[in-house]
């Protein structure tokens, strides 16, 4: 049976400022004042009366608060003991009311509230001790403000900046600490786990992978972070995988797509990397009727890296001419003219760097143009990771492993929301995985290299 309602205690208000006396401005400049001067013993006007009632407000609301916490605790021991407050102990006995625990101060919002939870004593031992829920033991702040706690700290806020700033918020005594984004961080581990055990059940055209150092750990060899993105049937891109290896070896990143094919995903029709190794013995041999596109950008500071500064300029805008060519074949006439200005300043081993793996950096033509921007880069995993790295750098933090994977998942998570779909919307997407062919980005339909019957008519527009 419900227990019947109490109205709560009326709140006392404050007493409202004094108003001044009006006096008329104008009598006062006409008659001087010839009274003998006299000790002014009456209180000091208020100019304003606005801060006045901002306070009265706050005190309103944080004591209103505190008394509904209060009513809400003795609520729960009352359901816990089976009986009200002064009411007969009958035979199914829970215990006593053992006055009230020390007084706490709870962070509500941007205020705090001091609160005294009560106790319950002499529990029979068949039943389990009373413990409240709605006020748990070391918890002094609400779920609210700890996720608004979560969200400035991914956002780049320092841990060590909590306290001076939320000070001003909560109070000198409010109970705050840097060590509460610590505890924060074991709830990123758990989503973590579950996210990283999730079966896939989506299909993904095209896949994005790239080692990511971040400087972590005490190890002479610094953690890589191995991530891959992939783009699902509506365009949108979504974070696949995250792990920590080492280097970016064939093993690391063989077990990363291994766990990828065990938890439900199909090979991808391309995957864009950088020129590592490891990856593309990988995918040979895990999902070898994937195709491969080399990233171009890095393509290009290969290229740069091999000639004079003074030639950088000129080549940099002689690359990009090369792979922006509407077609296979006149990217392949730019690219010869390239390595003949190549030659013909000498720079034999740049020009042929430009030759090599040139079929994995023309695969893109393959596929539609709309998609080309997107698919002759890695640039989704290294966009991605520049907003990661702002955020990191705020504080020197990352010094473990897990603790940084942990934090770099969750910032990675925030920063997915605004990832820019693929172009060509989902009619494209469509088509693609319906198997559709494309040659230099434009659509071929399936009957365009059918024969003809001998007999068969074709209508001419």
């Amino acid at each position: 049976m419900a227990a019947p309602y109490h109205a709560p205690e009326p709140i006392a208000f404050p007493a409202p400022p004094p108003e001044s006396s009006t006096v008329d401005a104008s009598a006062d400049e006409a008659a001087p004042d010839t009274s003998e001067p006299t000790s002014d013993t009456s209180e000091p006007t208020v100019p304003s009366s606005q801060p006045a009632i901002s306070e009265t407000l706050e005190e309103l609301a944080r004591e209103g608060a505190r008394r509904m916490l209060e009513r809400a605790l003795h609520s729960e021991v009352d359901g816990y003991l089976g009986r009200r407050r002064y009411d007969r102990v009958d035979d199914d006995f829970a215990g006593y009311r053992n006055g009230y625990a020390r007084e706490r101060e709870i962070s509500i919002g941007t205020w705090s509230v001091e609160v005294r939870p009560p106790r319950v004593a002499d529990s029979p031992g068949h039943i389990p001790p009373f413990r409240s829920s709605i006020l748990p033991r070391g918890r002094n702040l609400t779920y609210p403000t700890q996720r608004l706690f979560a969200r400035l700290y991914l956002e780049g806020m320092s841990s060590g900046d909590f306290e001076p700033a939320f000070r001003e918020l909560l109070g000198h005594r409010a109970p705050l600490s840097s060590s509460t984004i610590l505890r924060l961080k074991e709830d990123w581990r758990t989503e973590y786990t579950v996210w990283r055990t999730r079966p896939i059940t989506e299909r993904y055209a095209y896949c994005w992978a790239d080692g990511i150092y971040l400087g972590v750990g005490t190890e002479v060899e610094h953690s890589c972070l191995l991530v891959v993105i992939g783009a699902r049937a509506d365009g949108r891109k979504e974070l696949l995988a995250m792990e920590l290896g080492y280097r970016e070896s064939t093993n690391s990143w063989a077990d990363v797509l291994r766990d990828l094919r065990d938890r439900g995903l199909t090979a991808p029709m391309v995957a864009v990397g950088d020129g590592a190794l490891g990856l593309w013995a990988a995918l040979r041999e895990v999902f070898p009727e994937t195709a491969h596109q080399r990233c171009w950008n890095h393509k290009a500071m290969n290229l740069t890296d091999k000639v004079p500064k003074r030639l950088q300029p000129e080549l940099r805008h002689r690359l990009r001419a090369v792979w922006n060519a509407p077609s296979r074949r006149e990217c392949e006439l730019r690219r010869d003219e390239l390595a003949q200005w190549l030659h013909g300043r000498g720079q034999d081993p740049a020009a042929e760097t430009l030759f090599r793996d040139w079929d994995d950096l023309t695969t893109f033509y393959d596929y539609p143009a709309e998609h080309w921007i997107h698919l002759r880069t890695s640039n989704p995993v290294e966009s991605v990771f520049a907003g990661v790295r702002l955020r990191t750098n705020v504080s020197k933090r990352m010094r473990r492993r897990d603790s940084a994977l942990y934090l770099v998942f969750k910032i990675t998570q925030r920063l997915e929301l605004g990832w820019r779909p693929l172009n060509g919307g989902l009619t494209l997407m469509t088509l693609l995985l319906r198997g559709a062919r494309f040659v230099d980005g434009i659509y071929i339909p399936a009957d365009a290299d059918r024969p003809r019957d001998p007999g068969e008519e074709v209508s001419v527009a």
